[in-house]
């Protein structure tokens, strides 16, 4: 499967809708059932979204080129003018084992230094196992704690290097 991540505004039916996806689930291995509306709601308010807007943040979605259902999501969220964090990093489960949580990562390490971050840093839960996995895969090193949220077991960071710029063809201009 190919994939397309591009930004979305975050309070777009398709973001609103994924969000809403990926904190179900995740609240739902939080308590050990499924979540409910209410709880979604709640979690919602206790965590908003709305600086994941440019210029300070940016929300990422990911469809499938063939159907373009959404398959997940990544958002970004400058925390200092060159520390970014990375948040709700979700690969829905027809998406999994397939390589869309690094090309996820990737777009958000990508889209963090376009808006001029030299670190990115994020928070996770222990029962996240997939998750920790990537990360540590991916170069995330566990650093201190850098928040209180009761739902972060796990802090990460990772330093950005900006890729290489291809050098440019070079021609000979006429004698």
């Amino acid at each position: 499967m190919t994939w397309t991540i591009e930004p979305e505004p975050v309070q777009s039916p398709a973001a609103v809708a994924t969000v809403r996806t990926y904190i179900g689930e995740i609240a739902g291995r939080y308590y050990g059932r499924p979540a409910t509306e209410q709880e979604i709601d709640a979690a919602l308010v206790a965590e908003p979204d709305d600086a994941l807007t440019p210029p300070a943040g940016a929300f990422l979605l990911a469809r499938g080129h063939a159907d373009g259902a959404v398959a997940g999501c990544a958002a970004v969220l400058m925390m200092t003018p060159t520390t970014a964090e990375l948040r709700r990093v979700w690969v829905a489960p027809h998406a999994r084992k397939g390589g869309l949580g690094k090309l996820l990562v990737d777009a958000a390490e990508r889209t963090a230094l376009r808006m001029g971050a030299a670190t990115v840093r994020l928070d996770t839960r222990h029962d996240l196992v997939e998750a920790r996995r990537l990360y540590a895969r991916l170069g995330y090193e566990e650093i201190a704690p850098f928040n209180d949220s009761p739902y972060a077991d796990h802090w990460f960071g990772k330093q950005l290097t900006p890729a290489p710029v291809p050098p440019q063809e070079q021609t000979a201009a006429p004698e």
